[in-house]
């Protein structure tokens, strides 16, 4: 795996790309600026590694547009220590994002191919986050309570499952939607049954799918 000056470069434009569009965070910034988004996307798409948009990385997913990657990392106000399941492992790149800016990382990925790629992925970077390969739906009832929680792909709904293994003043991400698009949701869990929901604007996310195949 290379990352050369002219990686380094491209990344430091696609960081001035998303301070650009609004993102304030000076860590989450630092870390798009470190992290090499290349090694996460198959070589065919090597050269559209750091423009801001989505691409395919196989099994009928995508590697998130890194402003969405940054906008959803904002929102969930990650500090360091906190305990966070990640839904949709994909790539792996957000879960890197999340690891770099401190966080001890829960991932769960459904589709056993990206599960793969991704944990040895990962594990050649020196990343430990823990892997899990099961349904997102379900979340890690084992591991929680989690200090935050964040769905990288487009629900129907909010899981109750992911919200019972929510935190009391802990904050869950998620967008929420049909196939057309969907709204980005924070959802602060107050008290044992109050929750609190702020819609952030329109996305759009590959479906979350039920089961693991």
């Amino acid at each position: 795996m290379t990352d050369s000056y002219r990686h380094k470069g491209l990344r430091r434009k696609l960081v001035d790309t998303v301070a650009g569009k609004g993102i304030k965070d000076q860590k989450i910034l630092e870390a798009l600026g470190k992290v090499p988004r290349h090694y996460f996307m198959d070589s065919g798409f090597v050269e559209f590694a750091y423009k801001d948009q989505a691409f395919p990385i196989g099994s009928g997913q995508t590697i998130s547009q890194p402003y969405t990657v940054a906008f959803q990392t904002e929102l969930l106000n990650v500090k360091k220590h906190d305990k966070i399941l990640e839904v949709g492992t994909g790539s792996g790149y957000q879960c890197v994002i999340l690891l770099e800016l401190g966080a001890k990382v829960y991932t769960i990925e459904r589709q056993r191919e990206l599960y793969l790629k991704s944990r040895t992925l990962l594990t050649e970077m020196g990343y430990k986050p823990y892997f899990f390969y099961g349904d997102g739906y379900k979340g890690q009832a084992n591991y929680a309570p989690f200090d935050k929680i964040i769905i990288t792909a487009g629900a129907p709904e909010i899981p109750d499952e992911l919200l019972k293994q929510l935190k009391i003043g802990g904050r869950m991400i998620i967008p929420v939607g049909g196939n057309k698009g969907q709204v980005m949701v924070t959802v602060d869990r107050i008290g044992e049954e109050e929750f609190k929901k702020t819609e952030h604007g329109f996305f759009a996310f590959v479906p979350m799918l039920k089961g693991k195949q």
